[in-house]
């Protein structure tokens, strides 16, 4: 793999998109950003990571919350103190995912990361899906709930991340344009999705 490859996943919830993204990782011993996103950016805007990890690919705020919530943004330059909290959050990452992109390979789930890198030609942007039902077999093993309480639940969580995509990025959430490689989890497994990303990879470092 190229050393300035970067692998971005967007998931639709219990498709085992973070899973794709930590199995793919280790196996090409780098990092895979997910959560650990927002630490960074909140240590290089100085943002309180609270407000990250309240703002985390969830839909735009209120702008009254917004309003009060920026009361409590520390460090950050004039330039932004008009700006509701929920903007210099997403353009906080958005710096994060670019500076992480330019010194190292890695893999990064979520949070438009495949927007951020649209011009980044060592991007490799993916979208991991699968059928509803089998998405809310996995939930329900996760978390312990029955069929309608985890449908309930991918409903509204797949709800907020196009929401976040969709007002954030020039694209459509979910959209195959908007990525490099579309699977299908229900399809191939974790395993196949994984194997198929590494050979997508592969064919494209032959050709640039």
């Amino acid at each position: 793999m190229n050393e300035r490859t970067v692998i971005t996943i967007g998931r639709e919830f219990g498709s085992g998109g973070h899973e794709v993204g930590m199995k793919l990782a280790a196996k090409l011993g780098i990092k895979c950003y997910d959560k650990e996103l927002l630490s960074e950016a909140a240590k290089a805007s100085g943002i309180a990571e609270e407000l990250f990890s309240a703002q985390d690919e969830k839909p735009t705020s209120s702008f009254l919350y917004s309003l009060v919530m920026d009361t409590y943004s520390l460090g950050y330059t004039n330039a932004y103190m008009d700006m509701p909290i929920n903007h210099k959050v997403f353009l906080a990452q958005f710096d994060a995912i670019k500076k992480i992109a330019a010194r190292e390979s890695c893999v990064i789930v979520g949070r438009c990361a495949d927007y951020a890198l649209e011009d980044n030609p060592f991007a490799v942007n993916v979208f991991i899906k699968a059928p509803l039902e089998k998405r809310v077999e996995r939930i329900k093993r996760i978390y312990e709930l029955n069929d309608n309480k985890a449908a309930d639940f991918i409903q509204k969580t797949d709800k907020k991340r196009a929401s976040y995509y969709n007002y954030y990025s020039s694209k459509r959430w979910g959209e195959a344009k908007s990525y490099n490689l579309c699977i299908d989890t229900g399809d191939v497994g974790i395993e196949g999705a994984i194997e198929l990303i590494l050979n997508y990879v592969e064919l494209k470092e032959k050709n640039l």
